[in-house]
């Protein structure tokens, strides 16, 4: 029988823990609009403990601004840009820094408070270690990431595109652990959903994998070449998708591979998620398993929408960032059903 009292101290930290990912979400759609402004590269330094304090006089805003100055990025893309320019792309890079400190707030100090509360199983305590490292590990990535921008006008699309995945794999971790926590029942049903449970595995794995084929399509700007839909430029594979060599590369370099696979890989998902949502009802699922499938279901509809969408507008902003924030909805979805899925037991 489960302890009561051990009961709701899992709810709560499994409440604390959603709220963390409530914030890692909001990180990802400031990152989004970040790249998308080209924001990215105007902090030219990365001090952990001091990066809290912006320029304060106007002294500091113009020596700032002469770092920015010397990159090539200023010098192909903004030329004409003026330091009150230069301010607005700083401060959007200044609050997505800020956030991602203030999501290590967010994680340490309740995690101190329910240590020593003794509210924290010992199982428990080396999961939730590891959240934490890994998080710090994600400020170094993107440190990383931002640095291989000083040399040319755009951040490397492999570094991009591992500072993303970096985020969604520390979003998985605790979302699944969370998920857990709070429901540590198991849901009854008419039948074993052992296949399902494999199925909805696959198609998490499958939006992983679309996701990050999407890093590179923002990475290599690929978004704003072929913006017909369905076919890119009256070609079902467009000319020159392996042009370069070795052929593996254009999966990763090749504007035209990059964003031919993040369609393929897109479709895929919007139709194996039909599918699977249609299978999914000859297990008259209840509860939270049911409402995962659905929530699923409604959710790749959406974002295939916002990326037909964002292709077509030439990337619009606002459209591009739902589209980023959409994906993690879906992903996290998924993974939600997947976690209820292993908490269903046949009857």
């Amino acid at each position: 029988m489960i302890d009561p009292k051990e009961l709701n101290n899992d709810r709560q930290l499994a409440y604390w823990l959603l709220f963390v990912c409530v914030a890692i979400f909001i990180m990802l759609v400031i990152g989004g609009a970040t790249r998308l402004t080209h924001s990215g590269l105007s902090m030219m330094t990365w001090d952990p403990l001091l990066g809290w304090i912006p320029p304060l006089s106007e002294a500091a805003w113009l020596d700032s601004f002469k770092h920015y100055q010397q990159i090539p990025e200023f010098h192909e893309l903004n030329p004409d840009m003026d330091v009150e320019g230069y301010k607005g792309i700083f401060m959007l890079e200044y609050i997505h820094r800020v956030w991602g400190r203030l999501i290590g707030i967010f994680f340490l100090l309740p995690f101190l408070y329910f240590l020593f509360a003794g509210k924290i199983r010992r199982s428990l305590r080396p999961q939730l270690i590891t959240m934490f490292a890994l998080g710090g590990l994600q400020g170094v990535l993107g440190w990383y990431m931002v640095s291989s921008g000083f040399d040319q006008a755009h951040v490397s699309q492999y570094r991009l595109t591992a500072h993303l995945m970096a985020a969604f794999t520390i979003f998985a971790y605790i979302l699944w652990v969370a998920t857990g926590l709070l429901y540590p029942k198991r849901e009854p049903s008419l039948y074993s959903v052992k296949p399902l449970f494999w199925i909805v595995a696959g198609l998490t794995m499958l939006i992983a994998v679309t996701i990050s084929a999407g890093g590179f399509v923002a990475g290599l700007k690929a978004g704003f070449a072929y913006n017909t839909f369905p076919l890119m430029d009256g070609h079902f594979i467009p000319e020159g998708y392996g042009m370069l060599q070795p052929y593996y590369s254009n999966w990763f370099e090749n504007i035209a591979a990059v964003q031919f696979n993040h369609r393929i890989l897109a479709e895929s998902v919007l139709l194996l998620v039909i599918a699977a949502f249609i299978y999914s009802r000859k297990f008259e699922l209840v509860g939270p398993a049911k409402r995962g499938m659905h929530m699923m279901m409604g959710m790749v509809v959406i974002q295939f929408t916002l990326g037909v969408a964002t292709l077509l507008s030439v990337v619009q902003l606002h459209l591009a960032v739902a589209h980023q924030g959409g994906a993690m909805l879906l992903f996290a979805f998924a993974l939600y059903t997947l976690r209820m899925l292993q908490t269903t037991e046949h009857k």
